[in-house]
This record gives C-alpha cells, structure tokens and sequence, in this order.
C-alpha cells in the first residue's frame, strides 16, 4: 500500500557544539521544510482520520464522538456524586474535562482550517454540542457542591498541594456560571454574560468597519490616496506608512472619529460587565478577571505600570524627539510630532538603520533554515529533537502539512506538533497555536502525550526555491514554537493546567521569551545561511538587524502602558456621567508623553478590549517576565543546558499546575513585585540603547 507522505521517518541532527553551531548541508530536517510536500498515491483507500482519530475517517464521525463524550460525562458525573466514590474528585473533574477538551478543542480547530465545508460544519455542530453540555454542567448543583464540599473541607482521599490547586480553579470556573447563587441572581448572570457576548461581537465589528465620508470633506490633494466610491470617500485604517503627512493626519482623524453607536456598545459592554462582577461577589471586573493571575489584584498591575511609566517618561521623550527632528527635517516646517507620525517615523528610522529592506535579510531565513535552527536551540537547552514525521492517509485536514515528533534523548517521545504553515483560501489570516489533546498523567502512569498545531501563513514553497521568511516572521515562527514547545515540556498530572493552560499573564512567557532567542545574534548565526550558497549571513548584517529590533523600544513599551492603563481603568466602577473618550484623555495625560488629538475616539477601534478584557496588561507582564528570565539565566550562554534544564523543571513542566506567581518568584529567587518586574524592563531598555549608540558611531540615527 502506497501512503500520502511528505518524507520517512528522518534521522535527528548529530551531536553539535552548542557554542558554535555550524554545518556544510542542510539537515533533513532544513530539506523537508525547503521543499513541497509530496503526496504519494493512496492505491488501497485505508484512511486512519484525523489526527489519527479513527472516528474522524469521515465527517460524521464529529457526531459519534460527542455521543461518546455525552455518555462518557454521565457516567463521570455520577460518579463523582456518588457517596462510595473511589479516586480523588480532582482526578474525576480533570477526566471529564479532557472528555470534552479533546472533542471541543479539536473540532474547533477543524471548524477554523478544514477547507471542505461538510467537516467544518460538522465541527461547529459539534462545538455547539459540547458547549450546550458545558451549559448543563454549569447548572448541575449536586456536581458543584460535590466539588465545593471537597475544597473546603478537603478530600476523603490524601491531596497534594498540586490537586488543592486544580480543585480551586475548577471550583472558580464553575461559579463563573453563578451556581453557587440564588436562581434568581444566577438567572441574571446568564443574562449578562448573553448581553456581553452579543455587545463584544456588535463592538467588534464596528471596530473594523471602514469611515464613509463624502468626498467633498476631502481636498482633492488628499483624496486621491483613499478608495473612492461614488460619492464617498472610504478610510479603512490609519495609512500609517504613507509618504505624505497630510494622508496620515486626514486617516486618523477621519477614522478615528467618534462614534456615538459604537460608544454605546462599550459602554454598555463595561456596565455589564461590571454588573456580573458584583453579582458574582468581585469588586470591579477587573478583580473577577485578575483571580488567579500572576498579577493577582488590579492593585498590582496599576502599581506595576506606575511603576514602568515613571521609568519610562523620560527614555520615551527621547526616543520622541528623535522622530521630532526627523520630522522637521521632512516637513520643513517645526510642526510638533503627532500621534499619527509615531508609527511611519519608527518604521522609517528603523529602515535607515538596517540600511537595507527587509527583503534583502529573507534568502539568509529559509523555512527549513529556521527549522533546522530551532531544532539545533531545542538540542542544546532541552536534549530534545524535532523529527519530520510520516503522515497517515486521511490524518491531515490539508495535503501541505508537517509533522513533528518531539523526542526527548532519555524520556523518548513527548508529543507532536502539527506544522500548518502556508496560507489557503479559507484559512484564519493569523499565527496561532491550537492546544488538539492536553498531557496528563493517565491512571497506569504512563503520560498521555501532547499534540498541538502550529498555524502560520506564509507563502508555498516553489521547486525553485524554499518558502523564505523576513525578519518579522522568524521571530512569529519562534514566539509559536514557543507555546507549543510549553505544551511539550510540560508534565502535569492534569490535563486541565497542562502547557498554555496557565494564567493569561504567564502563558505568554514562554512564547516571548523564545523572541529573545530569536533577536541574539549568537542564535541567529547557527541558522541564518543563505538559502542557495549556504553563506552565512554577514557579521554585520547580523548584528544590524539584531540591534534594530530595539530601537525606539521605550516608546512602543509606553504606548503598550498606556494601552494597558486604559484596559483597566474601563473595567473599575462604572464611568458614570463620563464618556469612554473623557477617560482615556486622562489616562492617555498620565501615561502616554504625546497628547491626546481632539475629536478622536481610537478606543472605539480598539477591539482587544472584548477579548482582553481587564488583562491586556498580560503581555506586558509577560514580556517582563521573559526579560528578567533571560538576563538571569541566558544573556551569557543562550545554549546553556544547564539553565535550559532547569527553566523547563521550575517553570515549564509545571503548567498552570503550580500559581504561577508562586512559580516564578521560585524559579527567580525573588518576590514578583511591581519593582522587579519594571525593572527589568528598564534595564533592557538601557542595555539596548548602549548597543545601539556603540553601533551608531558610524551611522547617524540621531
């Protein structure tokens, strides 16, 4: 029988220096992601489904597996009711979460990526089936006090800290719902989180509609750099990297401007919110949202961007004056910087220091390249092997998919990673990663292993040449392989805090701290050849690019502060007579050194307020987390195994199986404060403005 099949099983890279990386060839691993999937002929037909689910040979195998996971939760469900029970409740919660994690997490990928509508659509039906079981669980009151008998009087079985801590995150995720309430006030949380769902979507697009304006508004000087339609004019974003000034100042006034439909969708949004909060016994929003976060209260992330934003005042004006000078010396003219220059400038800036286009970096970054250099990385900090893998016919929703075996040198496999990376019609136009089957340690003791995707969009491979990515996309390929390897690494006893299970204000460490590794040169010089001649990329090319990546990273940080510091002001108490613009225009005066542009109201676009409600902050943190992970234990060697080692046993393994607040102040030998975390970042900050003014000796950036 002839198989679809990319390439064999691949041998692993041999042993290599971790302090100077170097090979003459590709590896096979370099070779399979340089050239096209192959797709060998399926003579006999057998299919083993998808992700080697054998359910999945069709699509209607989605309904035969929510039947089984609906007996499955019954049969879980009264167990875990039962007076003569005989395992740990935390161990029966965490099996019935992972019975409708592995049919729900999965089918909603598939909803997303499978281009053949019969099996997205079977998917969504199932997605809506497991939420509507979801729905019934939430209401099912003997579950709820079965739980909460156990975490506040402990089990009658012997628990550890780590169960203690899984039985209190599945006791908080149930009374999200309101069923430890009187019905009438859980009746009315049901209402409002309907009322938030319905106002987020509402939001949402009207936060990305294009501005209709009638052309007469516009010179006609101005005119020409928008669509025209008919009569009208249409403004589909800021035109941020347009030359001309005047374009960029009519776009962000024109679609920026106010809009009372759409200030009254977050408004509403943020009173609902609020109003669940307190029903549900929260302070603001912002306490509900922040429970079991490394931040841990609202108090903490306002004390911690306090305490960046002092930090940062100052480094940002400078960074703002050199966008200033540049400015007049474009115009002409001593006009003031304004909000709509910040963006063009640094891009502009950045572009002058490279000396060159982005495009010229992308022949030393081959897909393959890249791969072979996370692989190599992997090698170094972990003993692990990134290994392409036989595909089984019918396993793949797509014919230009890979597959990676994670395998360990001592432990042997430890999961797989599905590689989507190429765009196709249909597929979500965003670099993601999809959690498919949780780890967990199964009753036999052996581990139920991770499988994850990786989904980019890059261009197809040709036969003439590998799919070649930029600067930008080989730090997206790592910040990905970043979640997926925390998938990896991990080994939880539940599936329900395995990997990026964890808080939102952790689970991005991992990811952004694989961006360090990606902006060393030290890294970058073990993959970057070019993709023809195998020449590795000039010394400094290297070290422009790397240095780049850092410039006028005071001010970017400031605005992600601001952003932040408005995220949480919305969701306090209620704005009253106040309107969402008269907030951020004394938000934006305390936070951000640019001032506000009268009659703009940009957080009426800002969608990441539905999704990121109260935790936008998250990244920041995270991103300060990872620095300070970084300068303690990889700025000096970042093929250090010993500290690669040890990062994936305090910190990786763990999941959100230990708070994670608890686990990185174990793992960094110091409490999680306001100050530490801001200081990390301004010490990077520093470190990286010395790098740049040492190589701006001979190139003039200011």
């Amino acid at each position: 029988m002839l198989k679809g099949k990319y390439f064999m099983n691949l041998p692993a890279l041999s042993c290599i220096s971790r302090r100077n990386i170097k090979v003459s060839t590709w590896s096979p691993l370099a070779t399979a992601f340089n050239t096209p999937p192959i797709q060998s002929m399926n003579i006999m037909r057998n299919e083993t489904g998808l992700f080697n689910i054998p359910e999945l040979r069709s699509f209607e195998g989605f309904y035969l597996l929510r039947e089984n996971a609906i007996h499955r939760t019954d049969a879980l469900i009264e167990e875990a009711i039962s007076h003569t029970r005989k395992r740990k409740m935390v161990e029966i919660f965490d099996e019935l979460s992972d019975v409708l994690c592995k049919v729900a997490d999965m089918a909603e990928f598939i909803r997303l990526a499978h281009p053949k509508s019969r099996y997205s659509q079977a998917a969504e039906d199932a997605c809506i089936s497991i939420s509507g079981i979801v729905e019934k669980l939430n209401t099912h009151k003997p579950l709820f006090k079965a739980l909460k008998n156990v975490v506040d009087n402990k089990d009658i079985f012997p628990t550890t800290a780590v169960d203690d801590h899984v039985a209190k995150l599945f006791l908080f995720d149930f009374e999200q719902s309101g069923i430890h309430l009187e019905e009438n006030l859980r009746q009315k949380v049901v209402r409002l989180n309907d009322n938030i769902l319905q106002l987020g979507q509402r939001f949402m697009a009207g936060a990305v509609s294009p501005r209709s304006i009638l052309k007469s508004v516009l010179p006609e000087d101005i005119r020409k750099y928008f669509s025209v339609d008919g009569e009208n004019v249409l403004v589909s974003g800021l035109y941020t990297d347009s030359q001309s000034a005047l374009a960029r100042e009519a776009a962000y006034r024109l679609y920026l401007y106010p809009d009372s439909h759409q200030e009254q969708l977050l408004s509403d949004l943020l009173r609902c919110r609020y109003e669940l909060a307190r029903t549900c016994g929260f302070e603001t929003y912002a306490h509900r949202a922040l429970k079991s976060s490394t931040a841990e209260t609202p108090g903490n992330v306002i004390a911690f961007l306090d305490e960046l934003s002092e930090g940062l005042r100052s480094r940002a004006d400078k960074d703002f004056e050199i966008m200033y000078q540049h400015k007049v010396k474009d115009s002409g003219k001593n006009l003031p910087l304004a909000a709509w220059d910040t963006p063009y400038f640094t891009a502009k800036i950045k572009k002058q220091w490279l000396q060159t286009s982005p495009s010229e970096f992308t022949p030393y970054f081959s897909l393959g390249g890249c791969m072979e250099g996370l692989n190599n990385l992997m090698q170094a900090l972990y003993g692990i092997t990134l290994q392409n893998t036989e595909l089984e016919p019918g396993e793949c929703w797509s014919n230009d998919i890979y597959k990676l075996a994670v395998t360990h040198e001592s432990e042997g496999l430890l999961g797989y990673i599905y590689c989507d990376l190429f765009e196709r019609n249909g597929k979500p136009n965003q670099d993601c990663h999809f959690t498919i089957q949780g780890g967990k340690r199964l009753p036999n003791g052996e581990y139920q292993i991770p499988i994850v995707v990786v989904m980019l969009n890059l261009n197809h491979p040709r036969w003439s040449g590998p799919t070649l990515l930029t600067p930008g996309m080989v730090d997206n390929l790592f910040h990905e392989m970043g979640h997926a390897m925390h998938s990896m690494l991990a080994r939880t006893e539940y599936q329900h805090v395995t990997g990026t299970r964890c808080s939102t204000d952790f689970a991005e460490v991992p990811s952004v701290l694989m961006e360090y590794f990606a902006g060393d040169p030290r890294v970058l010089r073990s993959f970057a050849r070019h993709f023809q001649t195998q020449e590795q990329m000039p010394d400094d090319m290297l070290q422009r690019l790397c240095v780049s990546k850092n410039i006028f990273s005071a001010s970017e940080t400031q605005l992600q502060v601001f952003y932040s510091a408005l995220d949480q002001f919305y969701h306090r108490k209620p704005l009253a007579e106040q309107s969402t613009t008269d907030v951020l225009k004394v938000v934006q005066q305390k936070y951000y050194s640019l001032p506000y542009v009268e009659n703009t109201a940009w957080q009426l676009r800002f969608s990441h307020l539905v999704g990121y409600g109260a935790k936008y902050y998250s990244y920041l943190i995270s991103r300060a987390i990872a620095s300070w992970i970084w300068q303690t234990y990889f700025k000096d060697d970042p093929f250090s195994r010993s500290a690669g080692e040890k990062y994936r046993r305090e910190c990786l393994s763990h999941g959100g199986g230990v708070p994670s607040r608890q686990l990185v102040a174990n793992f960094l030998k110091r409490d999680v404060t306001p100050e530490n975390l801001s200081q990390s970042l301004i010490t990077e900050i520093d470190t990286n403005n010395d790098k740049i003014k040492e190589m701006s000796r001979d190139f003039d950036i200011n």
